[in-house]
């Protein structure tokens, strides 16, 4: 489900723009979140790159209410995805989450996938079950899609990251944004890591990504159990603030 409008401006040839010209140039009080405007979002995107793991996904957890909430697409969700994706690259997401050993740049990719799998193909499918037209109607919904192959370019970088964490993470962001026709090109690539979680991931809706990935792209998955469909959403891991604390 997608609410109101917002227009991006992006080709979907170009870059990501600085993460710094997002927050500045962006007129955040005029875009709608789950709960009124956007007029807080600079404050939080900020809290982001502050050096405290705990803050960092704090503030991850609460941009999510406001941008993500109930799996849905806002005016403002598009340009917070545009800065998170945009702030990958920054020495302070490598700050390490408590209890976990684990670089916030990964939960950043995690969020990312969970974010954009709101608007993937399967998604929209299934909602226009219920709202035919959606991609005819709803520019909220058709400009964030746009920014897929902006956002690959994005993540594509740490696909071979040194990190077991952080490389997952952007190989399953990577499958998703993937589906983009522009993207095409990668699928053969992207393979590999499509594979690779469905070895060794321990979560059973990122599999399922990967498999529903891998299957679409016509390779052989013959050898592993077909995911059953289910009645619900079945998206990825979104790793937010649920492992904050140490586990009882």
């Amino acid at each position: 489900m997608t609410h109101s409008s917002f227009a991006t401006g992006a080709s979907r040839e170009s870059d990501l723009p600085p993460y710094q010209a997002v927050l500045m140039e962006t007129d955040w009080g005029s875009l709608q979140t789950a709960f009124g405007n956007g007029e807080c979002l600079p404050e939080l995107l900020a809290r982001l790159l502050e050096p405290d793991a705990k803050v960092q996904v704090t503030t991850l957890s609460e941009l999510s209410e406001l941008v993500a909430h109930q799996n849905s697409i806002y005016e403002a969700t598009a340009p917070v995805t545009m800065y998170i994706a945009g702030i990958l690259a920054h020495p302070a997401t490598m700050t390490l989450r408590p209890y976990r050993n684990v670089p916030v740049r990964a939960t950043l990719l995690n969020w990312l996938a969970s974010t954009v799998y709101d608007a993937s193909d399967e998604i929209v499918a299934r909602t226009e079950q219920y709202f035919p037209g959606l991609l005819t109607h709803d520019t909220t919904l058709v400009a964030f899609r746009d920014l897929r192959p902006m956002l690959y370019r994005a993540v594509a970088p740490f696909l071979q990251d040194s990190h077991q964490d952080i490389r997952e993470a952007a190989g399953l962001a990577a499958l998703i944004l993937a589906e983009h026709p522009a993207l095409a090109q990668h699928r053969d690539h992207l393979a590999v890591h499509g594979r690779h979680i469905l070895d060794t991931s321990s979560h059973a809706p990122d599999q399922r990504v990967a498999y529903k990935a891998l299957e679409a792209w016509g390779h052989d998955v013959t050898d592993i159990e077909p995911f059953q469909e289910e009645p619900w959403d079945c998206g990825p891991h979104s790793d937010g603030l649920g492992d904050l604390e140490p586990p009882f």
